[in-house]
């Protein structure tokens, strides 16, 4: 079959809108026609050059919608099903997803490829082979992936909204909860309020933080924060590290969490200065993997007992916490709907993208027609 796509052709160019030929699904794959495609920075890198992909690549990394057809084999969804994707497929059975780390699945290796774990690939023009962002493709109408890259949800909730769990909202909430284990009574700083820092403030409410500090220096992000459950914000650094040194009485922060776009020295410097002995730094963010960006005391790090961990997909397992997150926001306990800034077309995902580069957008979403 044919369908309509945004693809990337090289590093710095914008996406294009092209017409790909769809292989259907083989064994333990299925057809999936999308509903819906978060607008996630991580796409940007890909553009940017700090996480250079096989080229050309279907972009999107972030999707909900129906399961259309099911290969041989497969037996997690049926037609009809509703589902939302995780950018990192598990498989249930290697060593990192038998001990309750899905978002460390061995099939992950070839995400940036864009192809299956063989190294074929679904999306085809002419001669040439597409890849798909995280082996899904989300900014396509529809896309063959494998089967453990979905989960399925509860068919009354909003595909449009429900999107969100599949990147952002564990990424950011995992990142409060499980990489950084905040706990009732703790103070924690967050830099960076996009689509994943506004998920780790409402971590860090749920897990019952006493402060939370958020520092971005875009106005919009930090009036949303405050909406959101963040106790202070501040647009620098350094103004936040003063109220923390107040709020604590000199002790500093148990966490910091860096969600900012793209990780530098100067933010990683930061986190380690804000928190106090025994305190955690928990990175998300990313940047390009040939640059150094931790440079901080190995002094500091051992007489205070400080922790630099790094976390990807917020430490969660997809197939439990996606599920989880949702029930959560049924109960109308954790904010999924306000979090969508802007809505737009597949045609204008570029125009989504330059939204979020100019700070207009907590979270944009691609409605597919």
């Amino acid at each position: 079959m044919k369908t309509k796509a945004a693809v990337l052709l090289g590093q710095g160019k914008p996406f294009e809108i092209m017409e790909l030929e769809l292989d259907g699904p083989g064994p333990g794959e299925v057809l999936i026609k999308y509903t819906a495609a978060g607008l996630c920075h991580s796409d940007l890198h890909l553009t940017d050059g700090d996480l250079p992909p096989r080229y050309p690549i279907v972009g999107g990394h972030e999707g909900s919608g129906i399961i259309e057809e099911v290969g041989p084999g497969v037996t997690k969804v049926k037609p009809g099903d509703h589902v939302v994707c995780s950018f990192i497929p598990n498989c249930g059975t290697c060593r990192y997803c038998a001990t309750g780390r899905q978002s460390l699945c061995d099939m992950g290796a070839t995400i940036l490829e864009g192809s299956m774990p063989d190294g074929s690939f679904r999306f085809h023009s002419g001669k040439d082979d597409f890849g798909a962002m995280c082996m899904l493709g989300t900014f396509a109408e529809r896309a063959t992936i494998s089967q453990h890259s979905v989960v399925k949800i509860d068919e009354w909730l909003p595909l449009e909204t429900a999107v969100l769990v599949g990147c952002g909202v564990p990424s950011g909430w995992g990142t409060a909860v499980y990489a950084g284990g905040v706990r009732a009574g703790d103070t924690v700083v967050i830099y960076g309020i996009g689509g994943l820092g506004i998920n780790a403030v409402q971590g860090a409410v749920s897990a019952g933080a006493k402060y939370v500090v958020v520092v971005d220096p875009v106005p919009f992000k930090r009036e949303t924060a405050l909406k959101f459950g963040a106790t202070h914000a501040f647009a620098d650094a350094a103004e936040a590290a003063a109220k923390v040194n107040e709020l604590t009485w000199g002790q500093g922060a148990d966490q910091a969490l860096i969600l900012v776009g793209t990780v530098d020295e100067e933010v990683v410097q930061n986190a380690t200065a804000v928190i106090g002995k025994g305190g955690t730094v928990v990175i998300t963010g990313l940047a390009d993997p040939t640059k150094l960006t931790v440079h901080v005391s190995g002094t500091d790090l051992t007489l205070n007992q400080k922790t630099i961990k790094g976390t990807l997909f917020g430490s969660a397992n997809p197939q439990y916490d996606i599920v989880r997150l949702l029930r959560l926001y049924d109960a109308g306990q954790l904010k999924l709907d306000e979090l969508i800034t802007t809505k737009y077309t597949l045609e204008q995902v570029n125009e989504g993208y330059q939204d979020l580069r100019d700070g207009k957008n907590i979270r944009g979403v691609i409605v597919h027609q």
